[in-house]
């Protein structure tokens, strides 16, 4: 048998060791004196905002808040919550007018354009994944976009598809470009806020959110990230908040975007992944048939297989034996 309690922490001992783990890694083997955390008021930037004032003690964590027009204005209100809840001190940088200078929502536009040839500017969209559950799933992405009519849903094809997220993906790197000029002000170090599944799975941008110097949260599952959270006195309304994108101008789940389960169901998928537990098991545990839980083990091989290409480091073609990456 397998159930959800299995995910369960001893937190108060977990935030003791992640923030020694920070302690020593930030002070000692990156020697920098301080931790910059991009907050966008969702659970695990504010876990890893906490987390690092804990070990270091707030007036050593800076918070950057980087809101553009696609952004929700929840986001800011709940980072500038969290920060004072903490005691850091922040910083709000638009990044809007770069990602402009960027043509980032032009490229996202002709991109659309190649599938909805009327679409508008400033039309406001989003990109769905069909459920993982659906026998009859094919593993494509759809656009969906805001009409008069209401929102109207479009596959996309192929070249749409990469060129669509290539433009989207300025706004991650944009915020990390950020993240580094503000740690290099105040020779501080970037942590990144990954979890578990996030970090298996490949739901971040090579060289945007993806690229830190930690990445303190990156073994615990989604779920155990919540346990921390209320120890850590994460303000209540960002630990009731839905996992989001935050990326598109519609607003969007990280289930329908990119994971097609709940958080809390994908983290016990891919616990079972790890351990060897037959999906007939993973099953009566969430209630789905077996054959629905094998089409979820198979999604998890496929990403893993997929993203790979994001955990690569740079290939030499000889070794630099001076240089210990």
């Amino acid at each position: 048998m397998i159930t959800r309690q299995i995910l369960d922490l001893d937190a108060p001992a977990a935030v003791n060791g992640i923030a020694e783990a920070i302690r020593v890694q930030t002070l000692g083997a990156l020697g920098r004196r301080g931790i910059v955390v991009g907050i966008s008021g969702g659970l695990d930037s504010s876990v890893v905002a906490a987390l690092s004032a804990r070990a270091l003690g707030p007036a050593r964590v800076f918070g950057l808040l980087m809101p553009e027009r696609d952004s929700s204005v929840d986001s800011t209100r709940l980072g500038l919550l969290l920060a004072d809840a903490l005691g850091i001190a922040t910083l709000t940088e638009d990044i809007t007018p770069m990602l402009e200078a960027a043509a980032c929502y032009q490229r996202q536009a002709q991109a659309i354009r190649r599938v909805i040839p009327e679409y508008a500017d400033g039309q406001r969209f989003k990109i769905r994944l069909p459920s993982i559950l659906a026998s009859s799933r094919l593993n494509v992405p759809f656009v969906v976009v805001e009409t008069r009519e209401g929102d109207r849903e479009f596959r996309l094809s192929a070249e749409a598809s990469r060129e669509l997220v290539a433009a989207t993906n300025f706004k991650q790197r944009i915020r990390t470009m950020l993240e580094y000029y503000h740690a290099d002000r105040l020779h501080y170090a970037v942590a990144g806020t990954p979890n578990r599944l996030e970090y298996d799975q490949g739901f971040f941008v090579k060289q945007g959110d993806g690229a830190a110097d930690l990445k303190p949260i990156a073994h615990l599952y989604k779920t155990q990230v919540y346990q921390l959270a209320e120890l850590l006195g994460v303000p209540d309304e960002i630990r009731r908040r839905p996992p989001t994108t935050d990326t598109y101008s519609l607003a969007q789940t990280q289930e329908e975007f990119y994971f097609s389960l709940p958080s809390s169901d994908m983290d016990l998928c891919l616990y079972a992944r790890n351990h060897g537990v037959p999906p007939a098991a993973v099953a009566a545990a969430l209630g789905l048939t077996a054959e629905q839980v094998e089409r979820v083990f198979h999604d998890i091989d496929q990403k893993r297989r997929s993203t790979r290409y994001l955990h690569r480091e740079p290939l030499l073609v000889q070794p630099v034996p001076e240089v210990v990456p």
